[in-house]
């Protein structure tokens, strides 16, 4: 075969190319073929793992958080016109009548916040939480605010929160995947959109575990195939897959190949991380996995304990149900009975393993709910519900940079707006990602000719949250 100088060149040049981007990648702490290796931050944060208790549909704050009193005197009527005009609502009028809560709220830990009376287990560890009582999102429905949430954007097709954090720090987990979605509750908006990658590799997408039975469908060989065959049967597939990318420099195809890759070691790790008859009986009674209003999110709770434990960089952990359009007061005490209790666990445990300053843990919704009711069947008085609020509502953080024992941020006596210290969703990533040690502003990936990031073009890190 003829070999001409310039493909001499040509190939060579690649080759030598290849080699000096393999010795400066490895320089900075890239791994050239395992795109999930651990990387450097910009600086060294507080955390090194994020476990987000996403409560999707959006709870209301002035039944848990930020009570909010003036409310019984509305009760039943319409506000005043002057403090409603700007309201941007879903499904009611703002003149709607106003649904001042039944909750008897109370003040706990050292800096007094107020919670209700359906957080008995969460006001047991006030003092390791910072409540902010100011968020504000720029959406009011539910598929755009969790997208804007999750991802910095309001349309779909950007990478989430949990994506930025593996493409930024990689995983400390090499038999499980960096990042990890558990469900549990009933129904959903945004659904795969809120773990998705959306423009970079599917390797950073979110992988859904199941808590029963195999955690991935399909993960187990398949019946009377050994892991000597299946071995063998990857391996064969990889070649054929490594021929192809070097031809079509497609980087999906290398996503694929460590997608097999991985999900052949999840064989064996999945099993391990399910099992838990090595937890205590005082463990399993604290998070409730034996009882039937807490076992669905118990269970992910201390499940998302134990992947913290096996490196595994970011665990979201979706609990649906909150989206009490009708029947709030019913509503809301069967979702705070479900996720009090392993909510307060999760943070227990982690504290007394020594794995709470390491890990950042964020409770919330993609908003609040508004002051007025929704009455949805006005025939029916026990009906009432509240409509979507995204001009001040309540999260809370624990851990992994953050100073506890504090509240952030206030909302006017009505609960419309927020009058001190506004932390916007924004402001919200810029913190997260400061914790997990990047300036928000550098954390950035080109795609299309634009240097694209999870704040979008906004954002500023929330100083009072961190410690």
């Amino acid at each position: 075969m003829k070999f001409s100088r310039r493909d001499f060149f040509r190939q060579s040049s690649i080759g030598m190319g290849n080699l000096a981007l393999a010795h400066l990648l490895a320089r900075d702490g890239y791994a050239v073929n395992d795109p999930l290796a651990p990387r450097k931050a910009h600086f060294e944060g507080k955390a090194k793992n994020v476990i987000f208790l996403f409560m999707e549909g959006a709870p209301s704050q002035m039944d848990l958080f930020d009570p909010k009193p003036d409310l019984q005197k509305w009760h039943g009527k319409p506000l005043p016109p002057s403090v409603t005009k700007d309201l941007k609502l879903a499904f009611i009028k703002p003149t709607a009548s106003v649904l001042a809560s039944p909750r008897n709220f109370e003040k706990v830990g050292d800096a007094g916040m107020e919670l209700c009376d359906l957080l008995p287990n969460l006001k047991t560890i006030a003092n390791d939480v910072c409540f902010v009582r100011s968020m504000v999102s720029d959406a009011f429905n539910h598929h755009p605010g969790q997208l804007l949430l999750f991802t910095g954007h309001p349309l779909a097709g950007r990478p989430t929160m949990g994506a930025w954090a593996v493409y930024g720090l990689g995983s400390e987990s090499q038999n499980l995947p960096g990042f990890v979605v558990l469900t549990s509750g009933s129904g959903t908006s945004a659904g795969s959109d809120n773990f998705a990658s959306g423009f970079m590799p599917s390797t950073y997408a979110g992988t859904v575990f199941r808590n029963t039975g195999d955690p991935i469908l399909y993960l187990s060989n398949p019946q009377g195939m050994s892991n000597e065959a299946q071995r063998a049967r990857l391996d064969a597939i990889r070649d054929l897959n490594q021929m192809r990318a070097a031809t079509a420099k497609d980087r999906e195809i290398e996503s694929r190949i460590h997608s097999y890759e991985l999900a052949f070691r999840m064989q064996s790790a999945a099993p391990d991380l399910l099992d838990f008859s090595k937890e205590s009986k005082a463990t399993l009674d604290m998070y409730g996995v034996a009882e039937e209003r807490t076992k669905s999110f118990g269970t992910n709770c201390l499940l998302a304990r134990r992947m913290v434990e096996r490196g595994v960089r970011f665990v979201m952990l979706m609990h649906a149900s909150w989206d009490h359009h009708s029947e709030i007061n019913k509503g809301i005490v069967r979702t705070t009975g479900a996720t009090d209790q392993p909510a307060a666990a999760l943070i227990k445990d982690l504290k007394q393993r020594g794995l709470l300053d390491s890990t950042l843990v964020v409770w919330g919704g993609e908003f609040g709910r508004t002051p007025m009711s929704e009455m949805r069947r006005p025939e029916d008085a026990e009906n009432a519900g509240r409509d979507h609020h995204n001009t001040g509502y309540t999260m809370w953080l624990a851990g992994g940079g953050i100073k506890g024992g504090q509240v952030i941020g206030r909302t006017d006596e009505l609960g419309l707006n927020v009058v001190e210290d506004k932390v916007h969703v924004h402001d919200l990533q810029a913190t997260i990602l400061h914790c997990l040690g990047f300036d928000h502003t550098r954390l950035t990936y080109r795609f299309m000719g634009r240097d694209f990031r999870l704040t979008d073009i906004h954002g500023s890190v929330v100083k009072k949250l961190l410690v």
